[in-house]
């Protein structure tokens, strides 16, 4: 189902790294976006394109028919939909909520259920692919709720992401989002024991890689955040904070279902230290500081 042209309203929660290319895609497709952030000057670029500025979300909220939110902690999810002012108690009914933050399952679902309680349709929707995936519409989108909400979104999951894919009821694109944020994380020291042991070798990293990233050490991380931890490139397409707060979040999950995550505690160690070696806002390529400066 396509959204008819009076309802597409698109309101945006959250214009930061990755919200600001997404929520551009829907103006180059012709939607009205309604856009709010904690920081205006975040939103310049998106206003300047012909966004909509809103003074708060209760604002934004009665206006669109679909929200997407894509901000920073659980904590902002919560405030976000749950609070007062926010989007729950705000948005008119059978509006669309879309959550694209990664946040806990346990509040994907809280949130379906007090939706439901307003006549809202919700879901839990979110994405890899970082800021490359997004500025270029090629999300990886995990998606938690009810089938034929998300039949009715699937056109508007579709302008962000090529990969797009119902996971279950309430809660299970978040489960989903941490298996992908499970496989990261031991993935990321993999590839920076390959790049520190590749110089202390003599050989030309970039060299390595050619090599390396075609055959079955291939990944995501070797092939794009690679070549920036060569190039010392530590801008952030995902931040080192953010990837901490994900970790922490997937073993609270794991440890609730008894399982154990040893790769994944691992990995948060290491991005704590660099965190509180001043790297928290760098991007999570920054990891090789660490083994660099060992």
């Amino acid at each position: 189902m396509t959204l008819p042209v009076s309802e597409r309203i698109i309101g945006f929660v959250g214009t930061g790294v990755m919200g600001k290319s997404m929520a551009n895609h829907f103006l180059q497709a012709g939607y009205t976006v309604l856009v709010y952030t904690r920081t205006k000057e975040k939103a310049a670029d998106l206003l300047a394109a012909g966004a909509i500025w809103k003074e708060q979300v209760s604002e934004l909220a009665k206006e669109a028919n679909v929200i997407i939110t894509m901000v920073g902690y659980p904590s902002d999810v919560e405030e976000v939909y749950l609070g007062a002012d926010g989007i729950v108690a705000n948005a008119k009914p059978g509006t669309y909520l879309i959550d694209m933050t990664t946040s806990k399952p346990s509040l994907a679902k809280q949130i379906y259920e007090e939706a439901k309680k307003h006549g809202l349709h919700s879901l839990d929707a979110p994405v890899s692919g970082g800021d490359v995936g997004a500025r270029e519409a090629r999300l990886t989108i995990m998606v938690g709720g009810d089938q034929e909400v998300f039949d009715a979104m699937e056109p508007v999951f579709t302008i962000m992401g090529t990969n797009v894919v119902l996971q279950g009821g309430p809660g299970a694109g978040q489960h989903t989002k941490m298996c992908n944020q499970i496989c990261i994380a031991t993935n990321m020291i993999g590839v920076c024991e390959a790049i520190a042991y590749a110089k202390k070798a003599g050989l030309d990293p970039e060299k390595v890689l050619t090599s390396i990233g075609a055959g079955a050490a291939g990944s995501w991380s070797l092939s794009n955040l690679a070549p920036r931890m060569i190039a010392g490139n530590f801008a952030p397409g995902f931040y080192v904070k953010h990837f901490i707060k994900d970790m922490g979040i997937a073993l609270e999950a794991a440890e609730e279902m008894g399982l154990m995550t040893p790769g994944l505690a691992l990995s948060k160690s290491l991005y704590e230290e660099l965190a509180a070696n001043g790297e928290a806002d760098s991007g999570t390529q920054a990891l090789i500081k660490w083994f660099e400066d060992k």
